[in-house]
């Protein structure tokens, strides 16, 4: 069973403040670093990391930028398809104050511009029984489509539409599971309450919902069972939450490609997640190959 991720590749600047600026405001940064990141990427490396046969499509530019990018993911236990364009490599802005929460600004020219399903082979590639996963950097048409072929493949979807579009509270292109945080799911069905949206994105087609929850860990709810469920997350102090969605996105597929059940995957995305926001970055806060393994024995030592 392979996994691909769909999506964007960028360059992440992380600067770190004691707070953040109001409009019309300079602040200086106690400190900041280029890494890896866009969701794509980031969901792509936190679930190669759990082990899983995994492939990125993504866009770069052909700039140096582009070239950055591929050498740092050449560093990864994962295969790349990264197709160049004639833009100026995507970025992002994260900023990052003393408490963790985190402002984040993309530039995503290439990701918008991106097309597999008419510029690279992904079509020959998926094979029945494997995990797509898209995200809301690409156009809401190619994620639409590339979700269509993989269902016409025989392939298992996985949706985690962040960022939003601008027409938020649309129905979402269908997918076997959905994955969002508390203020998306509030966005996407108009419910406050957690269950009650899980509730309506599964009479929207979802087969499972998982609703992370922050600090509360996450919410699953599955439509075969009619199940909603609130899982835990362990106690830890924040230092930077920009990551953290993503490695629980990508480590929940690696869980699910190594075979766990859903409920399973969600713990041990959970305690991944736990990890990455003691951390700073976005793909460099995530758990590495050693410490998932360590979670993954763990989860197995709990099992009743």
């Amino acid at each position: 069973m392979a996994v691909h991720v769909v999506g964007n590749v960028c360059v992440d600047t992380t600067f770190r403040l004691e707070r953040f600026p109001v409009p019309g405001e300079t602040l200086n940064a106690a400190g900041h670093a280029d890494g890896i990141g866009g969701k794509g990427a980031n969901q792509a490396i936190a679930a190669s990391r759990t082990g899983a046969d995994v492939t990125l499509w993504a866009a770069i530019g052909g700039d140096a930028a582009g070239g950055w990018i591929t050498d740092r993911l050449a560093a990864e236990s994962l295969a790349c398809r990264l197709t160049a364009k004639p833009l100026p490599t995507d970025r992002s802005a994260v900023l990052v104050e003393s408490g963790g929460e985190n402002i984040i600004v993309t530039g995503s020219q290439c990701a918008e511009a991106f097309d597999p399903g008419t510029e690279t082979d992904i079509a020959g590639r998926i094979e029945p029984g494997d995990i797509v996963v898209m995200q809301g950097n690409l156009s809401p048409r190619v994620t639409a489509a590339c979700l269509e072929l993989a269902r016409l493949r025989g392939a298992s979807t996985v949706l985690n539409p962040s960022p939003l579009p601008a027409e938020a509270g649309l129905a979402l292109p269908p997918a076997d599971i959905v994955i969002v945080n508390e203020g998306e799911a509030q966005a996407l069905t108009r419910c406050d309450d957690p269950e009650q949206a899980a509730a309506e994105l599964l009479r929207q087609g979802a087969g499972i919902v998982l609703i992370t929850l922050g600090a509360q860990g996450c919410l699953i709810a599955k439509a075969q069972t009619g199940s909603i469920r609130r899982l835990p997350a362990p106690a830890v102090t924040a230092v930077d939450t920009s990551g953290a969605g993503d490695v629980f996105c990508g480590i929940f597929v690696g869980g699910i490609a190594l075979g766990l059940t859903p409920t399973e995957a969600a713990g041990l995305a959970i305690a991944a997640a736990a990890i990455a926001v003691s951390r700073s970055g976005t793909s460099e806060s995530c758990p590495s190959r050693a410490e998932i393994r360590d979670l993954i024995r763990t989860l197995e030592t709990e099992k009743p």
